[in-house]
């Protein structure tokens, strides 16, 4: 069992930067792959991004490449992502995912989920 707990979300200009933080319980954390999705109102969630177990892999969806990254730090149990540059479009609940199988793209693939920080870029 893993349970996950986001933070960093906030208001924020656009152009602006933030860097959320998903800390996670459980002695298994390293061997999962770990994601962060994201849902605007009246969207479906979203991958934004995901990396691997060692953090050795990782991928970024076309809309949040070159501006976004994701690290983990398995020592302290943290997946981070750290968003540059951010347009008003980045506005959502963020949600980080932990994956026992492989890192993946898809909701379906995550086994635990957080409950989400809210991310707001104003214009």
């Amino acid at each position: 069992q893993v349970q996950l707990v986001e933070s960093g979300g906030g208001l924020v200009q656009a152009g602006g930067s933030l860097r959320l933080s998903c800390a996670a319980s459980g002695r298994t954390f390293s061997t999962y792959a770990m994601g962060w999705f994201r849902q605007a109102p009246g969207k479906e969630r979203e991958v934004v991004a995901a990396i691997n177990w060692s953090g050795s892999n990782t991928y970024y969806a076309d809309s949040v490449k070159g501006r976004f990254t994701i690290s983990r730090d398995n020592a302290k149990k943290t997946v981070y992502l750290q968003m540059n540059s951010l347009k008003p479009e980045d506005t959502a609940v963020y949600y980080c995912a932990a994956d026992r199988a492989t890192m993946g793209t898809r909701l379906s693939g995550y086994d635990y989920w957080g409950q989400g920080t809210q991310v707001t870029v104003s214009s």
